[in-house]
């Protein structure tokens, strides 16, 4: 399912506290107890919730991130207008890391009118998306390819990132705590991000509003090692302090 804007906003304010009530939620949202809960049974079929009795938590726990497929859908307009903001501060002619993730390849798709790109992934959806701009070189790592998410994994696609070094590494993440840890879920995804990291000159972070105070169980970085942060809302505290202290530059993309 794609969430209506209220559905969209239900969801966020569950990732803020993690559990809501269903009365709370219709407070919030000024809408009947029957609204709030046909809503929270349609976000439950979809994955994007798990009910209990007389209200709703997160799906996922810190150990395993939400189906590819769901996340696709989630905040889609909002990793749109990200993906159209990092293309324009792309360079024609620059050479880029590019890891997983559904905001990754919204990226993807904005660079298709680019031209002289050379692009190293170690997505296979990305790969596939960049494959239509003939004036893109696209380069792929090896390694073992999850069946969930197209994305390459291990040892092998780390060696092959560790070959190059490049103008711009683009990555998202699953969640970016208050202690200023960007974290994800598979540690072995996060070794080959971290080689991005270790390969670019820059790192640009792509994440929009839901990935603020949402939980992962693997530290990929700290956010005093990004230059850009690419989101569709200014962040709640304390992240602005974080990022002003780091000197990473804050780009909100909103509507």
């Amino acid at each position: 399912m794609t969430p209506n804007p209220r559905q969209s906003e239900l969801l966020d304010a569950v990732r803020t506290h993690g559990v809501a009530t269903v009365e709370a939620l219709a407070d919030r949202f000024g809408v009947t107890l029957q609204t709030v809960r046909r809503d929270v049974k349609l976000l439950a079929e979809a994955g994007l919730l798990a009910r209990f009795h007389g209200g709703v938590r997160l799906p996922s726990s810190t150990t395993e991130n939400i189906a590819h497929r769901q996340r696709e859908s989630l905040n889609a307009d909002a990793k749109k207008r990200i993906a159209k903001a990092v293309a324009a501060r792309v360079p024609n002619g620059c050479s880029i890391l590019i890891n997983l993730g559904t905001t990754t390849e919204a990226v993807a798709r904005a660079l298709l009118h680019h031209k002289g790109l050379r692009v190293i992934t170690n997505n296979l959806n990305v790969a596939a998306i960049l494959a239509d701009n003939v004036d893109c070189e696209v380069i792929v790592a090896g390694g073992v390819v999850r069946n969930r998410d197209r994305g390459i994994v291990g040892e092998a696609a780390v060696d092959f990132i560790r070959q190059f070094r490049v103008d711009i590494g683009l990555i998202g993440i699953s969640g970016i705590e208050a202690d200023g840890s960007l974290r994800d879920f598979d540690y072995r995804e996060v070794k080959v991000s971290r080689a991005i990291i270790e390969q670019s000159r820059e790192i640009w972070l792509a994440a929009d509003h839901s990935k603020f105070n949402r939980p992962a169980m693997v530290e990929l970085a700290r956010v005093d090692q990004l230059d850009l942060l690419f989101t569709d809302q200014t962040p709640p505290p304390p992240f602005p302090a974080l990022l002003a202290e780091a000197g990473v530059q804050l780009e909100c993309v909103q509507p």
